[in-house]
């Protein structure tokens, strides 16, 4: 893959690291993790009531 058609890191826009695709250093990697732990992120739909999740079981 050419440098010029790799897409950046999704955190800092630098280029990307192969050792931490697709980010470009294990700090951005964290810090994308660290918004998925705090509820940064979230998968689009209706929320889940917690019953139903307690009955997935």
């Amino acid at each position: 893959m050419t440098t010029a058609k790799q897409k950046p890191c999704p955190i800092c826009k630098k280029p990307r690291s192969e050792e931490f695709h697709p980010f470009c250093s294990s700090r951005c990697r964290d810090r994308d993790l660290a918004q998925w732990f705090n509820d940064g992120y979230a998968v689009p739909g209706p929320a889940a009531a917690p019953e139903d999740i307690a009955n997935e079981d």
